[in-house]
C-alpha cells in the first residue's frame, strides 16, 4: 500500500468522524480485495474498524472496469439488510461518498469465520447452508414487489458491469454455439424487476457468525431476478465438490439443504418457476467460472476445468432443467 492511498483513507476516516484529528491508525489489508481496497484499521485510541474503497479496475487478468459509485449501493444494501435483521450484515458506521469509501464494524474472525475458509478446512455443515438459504429468502421476500426499493436501487449499471457482462456476455463470446442461449439469459436478467439482488452471494462473502450467516460485499447489488442470487451461491457449492473432493458428500448435502430452505421461503412467486430459472442460471454460471472474466481461482488443474466446462455445456442443453435435475446430473458426472 503506498503513502498516497494511506493518506486518502486517513482523510476519509477523519472527515467521516471515525478518527479524531491528530490520532494515527494502522492499516492491514484484508484478503479477497479483487474489486475494492479493504483494510482492518486499528486506531491509536483502541478502536478496530473495517474501511472499504471501490477501485475502478478489478484485479483480474482480463480488463474489467466497473463504476466506483457502487460503494453507495453497497451501503444501502447493508443498511436495508440490517433493517430486516441486524444480524444479517455488519453495521455501516460512516461513509465518504465523494471518496467511494465507507467504514464498518470489525467482526472478529475467531467468532465470525469466512464460510469458504471453514469448508476448505473440512468443516462442511449442511445446517449452516440451510440457514443461508432461509436468510437469503427472507431478504428477497421483504424486497419483492416493492416499488420504493426498486427506485432506491434503480441504477443497475453496477450489476451489469460486475455480473451480466463479465459472466454471461463474455462467456458467450468464448462459446459461439451457446451465444444465443447466454445472451438470452443476460437479456432476461436486464429486464427482470422482481426483488433486490445482493449479486455476490458467495461463501467467501458470508461469515459463519455465532447467531447465523452474516452477508458481506454487496457491491453488485441491483433490483432484478432473485434467482440469480440463489444460483450464484449454489454454483459455488458445486464447484467446491471438485476442489474439495474429500468433502464431496457433505457439499452436495449442503447444496440440497440450501436449495430446499430457500425455496420454502420464496413466497413471492411459484417455487417451480424460480427453481427452473435458478437451475438455468447456475448452469451458465458454472461455465462462466471457467471461461468468464472471473474464473474460480481454486480450479487450476486442466482436468478440473475441463470437467466443469463439459458438464455445464451439457446442462445448458437441457430444456426445463430444475435444481434437483441439475444436482443429480452433477453427481452422476462426478462419479464417471
Amino acid at each position: 500500500m503506498d503513502t498516497l492511498d494511506t493518506d486518502g483513507l486517513l482523510e476519509a476516516l477523519r472527515d467521516s468522524g471515525q478518527l479524531a484529528t491528530g490520532l494515527s491508525a494502522r492499516f492491514s489489508p484484508l484478503a479477497g480485495g479483487v474489486s475494492s481496497d479493504v483494510f482492518r484499521v486499528d486506531t491509536e485510541d483502541g478502536r478496530t474498524l473495517v474501511v472499504k474503497r471501490s477501485i475502478p479496475r478489478l484485479r483480474v487478468a482480463a480488463e474489467w472496469l466497473a463504476p466506483v459509485q457502487r460503494a453507495a449501493g453497497e451501503v444501502r444494501w447493508l443498511r436495508l439488510a440490517r433493517s430486516i435483521d441486524p444480524r444479517l450484515a455488519p453495521e455501516v458506521l460512516a461513509e465518504a461518498p465523494e471518496a467511494f469509501v465507507f467504514v464498518m464494524t470489525y467482526l472478529d474472525p475467531a467468532r465470525h469465520p469466512v464460510w469458504k475458509d471453514s469448508m476448505a478446512a473440512g468443516h462442511v455443515d449442511p445446517a449452516f447452508a440451510a440457514a443461508v438459504g432461509r436468510d437469503l429468502a427472507r431478504i428477497h421476500a421483504r424486497t419483492a414487489g416493492r416499488p420504493e426499493i426498486e427506485t432506491a436501487f434503480a441504477a443497475d449499471d453496477c450489476f451489469f458491469a460486475l455480473r451480466t457482462s463479465p459472466f454471461l456476455l463474455f462467456t458467450a463470446d468464448r462459446h459461439p454455439d451457446l451465444a444465443a442461449r447466454l445472451r438470452g439469459l443476460a437479456d432476461a436478467l436486464s429486464a427482470s424487476r422482481i426483488a433486490l439482488m445482493h449479486g455476490d452471494v458467495s461463501p467467501k462473502n458470508i461469515l459463519a457468525g455465532p447467531e447465523g450467516p452474516v452477508f458481506l460485499d454487496a457491491e453488485c447489488v441491483g433490483y432484478g431476478d432473485p434467482a440469480f442470487d440463489i444460483a450464484f451461491c449454489l454454483t459455488h457449492l458445486l464447484l467446491k465438490t471438485v476442489w474439495l473432493a474429500s468433502s464431496r458428500e457433505p457439499l452436495l448435502a449442503s447444496f440440497d439443504a440450501l436449495r430446499r430452505a430457500y425455496l420454502a421461503g420464496a413466497d413471492w412467486e411459484p417455487a417451480r418457476s424460480l427453481d427452473r430459472r435458478a437451475a438455468t442460471l447456475a448452469s451458465a454460471l458454472l461455465l462462466a467460472r471457467i471461461d468468464g472474466k472471473s474464473p474460480a481461482p481454486y480450479l487450476v488443474a486442466p482436468e478440473d476445468k475441463g470437467f466443469v466446462r463439459a458438464t455445464a455445456r451439457t446442462l445448458l442443453a437441457v430444456d426445463d432443467l430444475d435444481l434437483d435435475q441439475l444436482v443429480g446430473h452433477w453427481r452422476t458426472a462426478l462419479a464417471t
